[in-house]
């Protein structure tokens, strides 16, 4: 059992590491901010790599997922790591707007996405299920922290040797570190330890195929609320420099970028520890209603103190959902499919990714400013709040409705 539970600790080391790498997508408001320069690109077309990006990040979760759990989680986040830091390379050749999309959009998003379904699988394997929160929050901080240094990284890697041979150097030294770290993961063999972590780690809820998840309601009610909470913290961190200066007249987005990527990073393990012991339902119901409340006062926020707390605990709640679902897939549906059942639920925040900066960009030019997001935002978490309250496992859920009918019919 000791060596089990310190195998899989490496393992949850390993996935950190992956992730801190994968943090690469948050570099392109850097390369963006020197390739408009020299391209003379407009915003919208500067935005284009990174919204393919992200749609293909999403999207190709769900191939990772399918193949992590028929292979193993090595191959798959080997093969992330090679897709990432060639899409890098790539795009200081190919620099025309076409060719960075297909590069930096196409392959690299496919590379992260490919990877990140491997890493969070592979380490809640080799613990109890009671530590599915802690163990996927660990994991999952690593993309949250990545921002603290991926921008003043790069920064100075474009001081130093300029923007396409950065591509290139970020792109070489992620790939091979990526594909070095992919070699630490592995999923524990159930049978060759049956009273460790990795035998307790399978015992729960029966495992789900996906086509039998998206049969229960409970699978959608997480879908709602996954897309509600991301859509209110991916609108922030995609329009928070702006919305900054806006209600405060002061350029502060420096500091509120690393601000928050530290309360983006914090809540992941601190909710998943909580959700362990308290419930998952519970806790993205308090997640949900914190955003609400926070999103329903942002429009009266009009100082850096004030900007900064709320913006920090609509961030520090949006990252504390990239491990609490990841535990309530496996709560719910089992860990055999953990990887490809997640990447579908994934799919809303594929769909939050792509539609919420869009839609709060297109309601501040329509309106001058963001009370309207603010409001739409809002409303969505208070939704998700009430969905959490009502959420009960499938497994509890059909206990419940069992004793209900035959007590009905008891009673007839």
């Amino acid at each position: 059992m000791t060596k089990s539970w310190n195998r899989g600790w490496i393992v949850v080391l390993a996935g950190l590491c992956i992730n801190l790498m994968f943090g690469v997508l948050y570099a392109w408001s850097i390369f963006a901010a020197n390739l408009s320069s020299l391209y003379q690109w407009s915003g919208f077309q500067a935005s284009l790599p990174y919204t393919v990006a992200i749609v293909m990040f999403a999207l190709v979760m769900l191939v990772g997922g399918k193949l992590q759990d028929r292979f193993g989680p090595r191959l798959v986040a080997t093969m992330g790591g090679a897709l990432t830091g060639t899409g890098l390379v790539l795009s200081s050749f190919f620099t025309s707007l076409e060719g960075v999309i297909v590069c930096f959009g196409v392959l690299t998003g496919a590379g992260i996405g490919m990877g990140y379904s491997a890493t969070t699988p592979a380490a809640v394997k080799w613990f109890r299920p009671e530590q599915k929160g802690l163990i996927s929050g660990v994991v999952v901080t690593g993309f949250g922290l990545a921002a603290l240094y991926i921008a003043p990284l790069t920064k100075a890697l474009i001081a130093s040797y300029g923007v396409f041979d950065t591509f290139r150097i970020l792109g070489i030294v992620f790939g091979l570190m990526i594909m070095g770290f992919a070699q630490f993961l592995a999923v524990p063999k159930v049978t060759a330890n049956p009273t460790g972590a990795a035998a307790s780690a399978s015992i729960g809820a029966v495992d789900c195929t996906w086509r039998e998840m998206v049969r229960t309601r409970q699978f959608w009610m997480l879908w709602l609320m996954f897309l509600s909470g991301s859509m209110a913290g991916l609108i922030l961190i995609g329009h928070l420099a702006k919305i900054a200066v806006l209600q405060t007249g002061i350029n502060m987005g420096v500091t509120l970028v690393a601000m928050i990527a530290l309360s983006n990073a914090l809540g992941r393990p601190v909710a998943g520890f909580v959700s362990d012991r308290i419930g998952r339902g519970k806790t993205m119901t308090i997640l949900s209603i914190l955003q609400a409340m926070t999103l329903f006062f942002f429009s009266d926020l009009n100082s850096f103190a004030s900007i900064l707390i709320g913006s920090m605990i609509v961030t520090f709640s949006y990252g504390a959902m990239l491990a609490v679902y990841p535990s309530a897939i496996g709560d719910f549906y089992g860990m055999r499919n953990m990887g490809f059942n997640y990447a579908i639920l994934f799919t809303a925040w594929g769909v939050a990714g792509f539609s919420g900066p869009l839609a709060a960009g297109y309601l501040l030019d329509l309106t001058g400013g963001y009370q309207a997001t603010y409001l739409i935002a809002s409303t969505l978490c208070f939704f998700a709040a009430v969905l959490g309250a009502l959420l009960k496992s499938p497994a509890v859920a059909g206990q419940e409705e069992a004793l209900s009918f035959k007590t009905a019919t008891e009673t007839a």
